[in-house]
């Protein structure tokens, strides 16, 4: 069910590594916790982000939820549909990213996240 191309930490983010960069996103599993989401709050563009350090926020009908880093690096780009269609993290999160992050360390990064697989038996 979890796209196998992407990592996945316990606060259920996903990234998708590429090249020395990282997209990130939330699960389904955690759009479909959320309901109806309403409002992005992101990081500007140059932001350092520290690897579990609360990066933007994100609202629903339900509940203000905080977004955490799964990678350590530098914002380099922000999502800029998210602002005015914040529900496509509803119709299509594996595919929504957030932010795009320069990342740090990738192979660090990346042994430090669960695979599908894994995070499919966290949910568990």
């Amino acid at each position: 069910m979890y796209p196998t191309d992407l990592k996945y930490t316990k606060d259920h983010e996903w990234v998708r590594f590429d090249d020395g960069g990282a997209a990130v996103g939330i699960t389904d599993f955690a759009q479909r916790q959320l309901g109806d989401v309403v409002f992005v709050e992101l990081p500007e563009v140059g932001r350092q982000l520290k690897q579990h350090e609360v990066f933007g926020t994100i609202e629903s009908v339900k509940a203000v939820s905080e977004l955490f880093a799964p990678v350590s690096g530098t914002i380099t780009e922000v999502n800029p549909a998210l602002k005015d269609h914040p529900e496509f993290v509803n119709s299509a999160p594996h595919e929504t990213w957030m932010v795009k992050v320069r990342v740090t360390d990738p192979a660090a990064a990346a042994g430090a996240l669960m695979d599908a697989a894994q995070y499919e038996a966290s949910l568990s």
